[in-house]
C-alpha cells in the first residue's frame, strides 16, 4: 500500500466517524429535546388546569353557601360540599373521556 492510499483511507475513516457522530446526535439529541419540551409543557398545563379546576370548585362551593340564603343551613349544610365534589368528579370524567377519545383516534 502506498502512502497516498493510506492517507486516503485514514481520511475516509475520519470522515465516516464524523458523519456517524453527527447522525447519532441528530437522531438522539433532537428527539430527546423535543420530548423534554413536550413533557414540560404537558406538566405545566396539567398543573395550571388542576389549579383552575380547584378554584372553580371552591368558587362554586362559596356560591352555594352564600347565595342560596337559608336553603343549605342546619342539617343540610353538608350539601354544598357534596355538590362541589360532584362538580370536580364531572370535570375529571370529562377530561378522562377526552383523553381516551384522542387516544382512540390516534391508533386508527
Amino acid at each position: 500500500m502506498s502512502l497516498n492510499s493510506k492517507a486516503k483511507a485514514k481520511s475516509q475513516a475520519s470522515e465516516f466517524i464524523e458523519l456517524l457522530i453527527a447522525y447519532v446526535k441528530q437522531e438522539t439529541l433532537g428527539p430527546i429535546s423535543r420530548l423534554g419540551r413536550y413533557i414540560f409543557f404537558g406538566l405545566a398545563g396539567s398543573i395550571l388546569a388542576s389549579i383552575g379546576i380547584v378554584l372553580l370548585a371552591v368558587g362554586f362551593l362559596r356560591l352555594l353557601q352564600s347565595e342560596t340564603g337559608s336553603t343549605f343551613t342546619g342539617n343540610l349544610s353538608w350539601l354544598p360540599y357534596i355538590f362541589s365534589g360532584l362538580f370536580g368528579l364531572v370535570v375529571l370524567v370529562i377530561a378522562v373521556l377526552g383523553i381516551m377519545k384522542k387516544r382512540d383516534t390516534r391508533s386508527v
